[in-house]
């Protein structure tokens, strides 16, 4: 049998790796990804503001799976053919992005296949977002991070010559994933701009299209903290006071124009804020794919949302928010091709769990489900063992099940990167997705939704940054640590 894994982020790598482990040399796993590299995001905060190089939370794909014996390809998955075509094997074509090659077609037929591709990060729905094409900086990559710090140094230099500096962090976009990289980077910048002795001349703005601080697009969020039950609400904004940061919430970032970020909240009515310089993190939507049918017949809106998310075992009937529910989430993350799996960004959620709000305007300003990290290397070893199992036992129904109803999350935002006056936000959250049936008032169980801020949960944060980088390197008993 032939295992074929769609990308090479957290999720992919993960499930390619615990595939072949799980499945031996008596069958093959191949991993087709654009990338070369695999780059720990998490540690992306840290390149963009020059505390780690690119090549500290990267390194060669091609090295680990030659020695894990992984077929690698390296082209991006454009069009998948679950039944085949014209009575072949189901296969999936793609570019290749490879230099000797470059955009050549590709094929790889499979016989299972994850589709691990992560998101697009839709930079072009904000006119003027972005690094490329746009007037902001990310740490999306480890590229964007690494000009992201290249573009502080510059803003640092001019005050340390007498200039003052407005800096604008968050998110891009009302309907924006990923608060925790802005959360990350804009503590990281303010303990960076102290350590520069220039922390007195820059005001500094946190925008987001969460409706309150701390949200984080997991809803009303209520920790344990030194004892005490706290909503993740005064968690966040004591932290925001104490380094001095103001805050801007419910926004949604219309476009950016000559250092000028035009926005709305929920009143509608469009405000402005000037900067020179913003890190803004962009919505994100599905990579592009298409699917087609044994005749060519073509089948996306089959297996896709129209945001581009593959549709998995979830409920996706559309119902109001008041009827949600934690058990309309998938478990097994199996489509309706019993050999067709999506995890990860890759997967489309049933619904948002923060309540999605819109303006009188119309735009939704509701933060996106959060399936990074730990939720999503925890799919990929659940998928992978779904999928051996099927294999060994000829059938066709997963044995594993990993729903964010039921998955815990532990999250440890940096605030600051030093031995000994580093700082760190832990968090842990159980479940993710709140159940209010089995949890009533809150959602969650408090035995294991905690949060501490200190020094220790700095060094917890690099530690983890090693650990994960020899995990994912493969070096031996890989296996051992966690997801």
């Amino acid at each position: 049998m032939k295992a074929l894994v769609l990308g090479a982020g957290v999720s992919g790598h993960t499930a390619a790796m615990y595939l072949k482990r799980f499945l031996g040399k008596d069958h093959s796993v191949t991993v087709m990804t654009p990338n070369k590299k695999w780059n720990w995001i998490p540690s992306n905060i840290w390149v963009g503001v020059g505390k780690m190089t690119p090549d500290q939370v990267t390194f060669d794909l091609k090295t680990v799976y030659d020695k894990h014996n992984i077929e690698y390809v390296t082209a991006k998955a454009t069009e998948i053919y679950p039944e085949g075509l014209n009575g072949s094997k189901p296969f999936v074509k793609g570019t290749s992005t490879a230099p000797e090659a470059m955009g050549t077609d590709v094929t790889v037929e499979y016989d299972y296949l994850i589709n691990a591709t992560g998101p697009k990060l839709n930079f072009s729905a904000t006119p003027g977002l972005g690094p490329e094409h746009g007037q902001t900086v990310s740490v999306c990559t480890f590229d964007h991070a690494h000009h992201a710090n290249e573009d502080l140094k510059r803003m640092i230099a001019e005050m340390k010559a007498g200039a003052k500096k407005t800096f604008v962090i968050g998110t891009g976009h009302g309907t924006c994933t990923c608060q925790g990289a802005g959360f990350e980077y804009v503590f990281n910048l303010a303990f960076e701009l102290k350590e520069a002795g220039v922390r007195d001349k820059a005001k500094i703005i946190y925008i987001t299209n969460e409706s309150e601080l701390g949200d984080f697009g997991v809803g009303e969020l209520h920790i344990l903290h030194q004892g005490f039950i706290t909503s993740s609400k005064l968690f966040a904004e004591s932290l925001f006071a104490e380094k001095n940061i103001d805050w801007i919430t419910e926004v949604h970032v219309k476009k950016i124009e000559n250092k000028t970020i035009y926005y709305e909240g929920m009143d509608g009515i469009e405000q402005t804020l000037p900067f020179d310089f913003s890190m803004l993190i962009p919505p994100f939507s599905g990579v592009g794919l298409k699917a087609f049918d044994k005749s060519g017949e073509d089948i996306t809106s089959e297996l896709f949302t129209p945001n581009g998310f593959m549709k998995v075992d979830g409920k996706y009937d559309p119902i109001p928010y008041e009827e949600w529910c934690s058990t309309d989430w998938p478990k097994t993350y199996q489509t309706k091709y019993y050999n067709i799996f999506s995890i990860g960004i890759a997967f489309a959620p049933p619904h948002a769990i923060s309540k999605p709000l819109k303006n009188p305007n119309g735009f939704m300003i509701a933060p996106a489900p959060p399936r990074t990290g730990m939720p999503s290397a925890i799919m990929g070893r659940v998928v992978a063992q779904s999928i051996a199992d099927m294999i060994k036992s000829n059938s066709k129904t997963p044995t594993q099940r990993a729903s964010m109803a039921y998955l815990g999350a532990a999250c440890v935002a940096s605030a600051g990167m030093s031995p000994l006056s580093g700082l760190a936000a832990s968090i842990t959250m159980y479940p993710i997705v709140p159940n209010f049936k089995k949890y009533p008032g809150y959602g969650r169980d408090f035995k294991y939704t905690t949060g501490e801020v200190g020094l220790a949960g700095h060094w917890i944060k690099q530690i983890l940054h090693y650990m994960f980088m020899y995990k994912a390197k493969g070096l031996p008993f890989w296996w051992i640590i966690p997801e």
